[in-house]
């Protein structure tokens, strides 16, 4: 009976999985949305198939692919998500994922995906699958994932409040001392100085975990080098630009 593991955030699509799974004779050996605790779950039962998210709390599903790879782990991962950027999918299969699937995804595409990875040569399906065009919320998500923007941290709601903000009307990246950080603020129910420190923490740990790399990649451009970090109004209006260019393509 092969084990397999389950690494989702969403409680009820992490029961369906697992519900499916059960169905279909596997071991679901564990189910969480905890990225550290997957780490250790991976450690401990070496699954032979593992699906993964990329929104996870405490790390997210880029560090759990990297901490596998150091370890020379077996596992076949088959990985979920939002993000539509080749660059960052490809830094998904480069990191030993066998299929990429774009949510939202059914319980039984992902079963069909497994299986498949028992057969012998590799199907010729694409080794990721685009599902729909994200949602702007989804999108943002997502870029905040591949720079390590963690989503337990207040900033993290603040940068994507604001961005959407900037995305509806760039004329509040002009703002946001007096426009931008009192509106979110008011949504928040804290105060613009606390939103505007909050931010900044956010784009800090970013820096901190070193994924300039992941930055430039999704900008299309070397933007940053080394500890260079933007402030608050550039990081914002860097992502709005993006995500206004993507929707004119």
């Amino acid at each position: 009976m092969k084990r397999i593991l389950i690494l989702e955030s969403n409680e009820a699509f992490a029961q369906e999985l697992s519900t499916h799974f059960t169905k279909e004779g596997f071991e679901v050996c564990g189910v969480t949305g905890d990225g550290m605790e997957g780490i250790k779950l991976l450690e401990k039962f070496s699954p032979q198939v593992a699906i993964v998210s990329l929104l996870l709390r405490t790390c997210d599903g880029f560090t759990v692919l990297e901490e596998a790879k150091k370890s020379g782990r077996k596992t076949d991962f088959v990985v979920l998500g939002n993000f539509s950027d080749d660059k960052i999918i490809g830094r998904v299969i480069d990191l030993g994922a066998k299929y990429y699937l774009m949510k939202p995804v059914s319980a039984e595409l992902v079963g069909e995906r497994v299986s498949e990875l028992s057969e012998a040569p590799m199907p010729k399906t694409e080794p990721f699958e685009r599902r729909r065009a994200a949602s702007l919320d989804e999108r943002i998500s997502n870029i905040f994932i591949s720079i390590g923007i963690p989503p337990h941290i207040k900033g993290y709601n603040y940068l994507r409040e604001g961005i959407k903000m900037a995305v509806n009307d760039p004329s509040m990246i002009n703002n946001v001392t007096k426009g931008l950080y009192p509106i979110i603020g008011e949504h928040f129910q804290t105060s613009a100085s606390k939103v505007e420190r909050a931010i900044r923490h956010a784009i800090e740990v970013a820096w901190n975990r070193g994924r300039v790399d992941a930055v430039n990649a999704i900008f299309g451009a070397r933007v940053y080098i080394g500890s260079e970090k933007p402030t608050n109004s550039e990081f914002i209006a860097l992502v709005a630009d993006k995500l206004i260019l993507e929707s004119m393509v």
